[in-house]
């Protein structure tokens, strides 16, 4: 049961919304219903809603929704300054009186940038060298959920896989110079993992680098290439999507780039996760998304915004292969989770069928609560709420919530990874 002194500390939170470019156009975004339903904010039908947050992170915080007196307009940050103790004491030594993770929807309409997040050493010092950019010390290891079907780019494909690209794809060949692919082409595994990373990274460096007018030329001539070729044979998926690309980002390196990477399609209920320095672009769909609390992201193509190829191509791993795919795994008949190898966070998704009710059981550390569709009753101690769609809880450590449904109810729960409690043992 919860212990007496948690039951009043469920708290209801209101979201903030990132309107990205990327982002889909109102009503048709997941975002855009969650943030009506949570906020009552209008919905404008030509304005891109990218990102739902729900968390402590300053870029978009939370606040109190049912907060009066002195928790009225407050932010769920400064709330937890006061009540640290909400966090349980093993994630108070840990990380200090703030939230480790922070949890999001994304409602992608285009690509995002190909980007990776600097671990927590460089994190720091790029936070010491270009504050006006990265605006925080952490590191960001980050997992996706889809919600529809989701499609993003990660991580490099494997050596034989880009020597075919370097063979089929000379627009590539043109823009990093005939040595740098005879490296590629001449190497083989028994050359040992570090002097395929070599090549690798040689290679992307590269291509990363190419003027923007070398870059236009390929592109252009790839992309007339590919529409004659199209006439007489049927496409590979990676071609199609360059040229899908080319549409969105007409004439950028991160069109052509997209040949290096694995092109990952995940169904409804997989997830993705990525550590720092790996490379990655989402490019469409809707899904959950957690993460450790930071916003730092480093930037090389597909993207208006500032790029800095210089870091990403020097941060980067380099691994090879495709990625691993999690479909989580019951705790319940109700309840799936998923578990990345990371400290700061875990997903739990719970499709509760009309007329059944599921304990979500007390866990030493805090939890938010995001109710996706439907209607249910939360029992808490002796308090019982009503929530519907939209509605997001805090809930803090020590705290059985018993859930009840007289419709269908899907809500999504992000918390700390449940290893970290068992290894702090």
């Amino acid at each position: 049961m919860a212990k007496a002194a948690n039951v009043d500390k469920v708290k209801r939170l209101r979201g903030w919304v990132q309107n990205y470019d990327w982002g889909r156009c109102g009503a048709e975004a997941q975002v855009a219903r969650l943030l009506a339903l949570n906020s009552g904010a209008e919905v404008k039908p030509d304005r891109p809603y990218a990102e739902f947050w729900m968390g402590t992170h300053d870029s978009g915080p939370s606040f109190l929704a049912d907060g009066y007196g002195e928790d009225q307009n407050v932010g769920l940050k400064e709330w937890i300054r006061k009540n640290p103790n909400v966090l349980g004491h093993k994630v108070l030594e840990k990380w200090g009186p703030d939230l480790p993770f922070l949890f999001k929807v994304l409602s992608v309409a285009k690509a995002l940038s190909i980007q990776a997040h600097p671990d927590k050493e460089l994190a720091k010092e790029l936070l010491k060298l270009k504050p006006n950019l990265y605006k925080d010390g952490n590191h960001k290891p980050e997992m996706a959920l889809a919600i529809t079907e989701f499609r993003a780019l990660c991580g490099f494909i494997t050596l034989e896989e880009l020597k075919g690209v370097l063979v089929d794809i000379p627009e590539i060949v043109e823009l990093v110079g005939n040595a740098s692919a005879k490296q590629v082409l001449d190497i083989s595994k028994q050359d040992g993992a570090e002097k395929v990373k070599y090549a690798l990274r040689s290679v992307f460096t590269q291509l990363m680098s190419a003027s923007k007018e070398m870059a236009t030329k390929s592109i252009a001539k790839l992309k007339s290439r590919l529409h004659v070729e199209s006439q007489l044979r049927c496409l590979t998926e990676k071609e199609q999507l360059v040229l899908h690309l080319e549409k969105q980002y007409p004439g950028d390196i991160g069109v052509i780039s997209a040949f290096f990477f694995n092109y990952v399609k995940l169904n409804p209920g997989e997830a993705l996760y990525l550590g720092a320095n790996e490379p990655h672009a989402y490019l469409s769909g809707e899904c959950i998304e957690c993460m450790a609390t930071s916003d730092n992201v480093v930037r090389a193509g597909l993207t208006p915004k500032h790029r800095d190829i210089q870091t990403l191509c020097s941060m980067l791993t380099y691994k090879q292969g495709y990625p691993d795919i999690l479909k989580g795994f019951p705790l319940s008949p109700y309840i799936t989770r998923y578990l990345p190898p990371f400290e700061e966070f875990e997903v739990d998704c719970c499709i509760l069928p009309k007329g059944a009710s599921t304990v979500f059981p007390a866990i030493p550390g805090p939890s938010i609560f995001l109710v996706f569709l439907g209607k249910g009753t939360f029992r808490i101690g002796s308090r019982e709420d009503i929530v519907t769609e939209g509605d997001v809880l805090f809930a803090p450590s020590n705290t059985e919530i018993t859930i009840t449904t007289s419709s269908e109810l899907q809500l999504y729960r992000a918390g700390v990874n449940s290893r970290f409690f068992h290894n702090a043992l």
